[in-house]
């Protein structure tokens, strides 16, 4: 058996990334520090079984929203929550706008663009 266990994601500033992720989704700063022989900082944001490891390089470049064609193109971030509606209402009280709000078996879900154009599909299931 396997499991997911992080994803490491360039983000222009790891600290507000890490903040808001705390209050929408409630997952705390496992570690942070210096990375890629100084070359920038990351914060493992999660909880205590995963996480998603966000690196600020020294200098980085704004990226593009995700691209499906595009080979090695990571294309959203899944996250499954218990409460579909107060995530989608902590969602907007960022200042993000969820689009594509979908009801399918066994559940449900919404996905929203972060201020790095990185996308989340936020799932709740029955």
């Amino acid at each position: 058996m396997a499991r997911l266990e992080h994803a490491n994601i360039t983000v222009e500033d790891a600290k507000r990334t890490a903040s808001w992720f705390g209050r929408v989704f409630g997952w705390g700063i496992r570690w942070e520090g210096s990375a890629m022989n100084g070359a920038g900082q990351t914060i493992h944001v999660g909880t205590e079984n995963d996480y998603l490891a966000l690196y600020q390089p020294k200098d980085s470049a704004a990226g593009s929203r995700p691209n499906y064609m595009q080979r090695g193109q990571l294309n959203h971030v899944g996250i499954v929550v218990d409460d579909l509606s107060a995530t989608k209402q902590a969602v907007r009280a960022e200042g993000y706008e969820p689009h594509s709000h979908q009801k399918y078996e066994p559940g449900e879900r919404f996905y929203f663009y972060d201020e790095n154009d990185i996308e989340y599909e936020i799932v709740a299931y029955d």
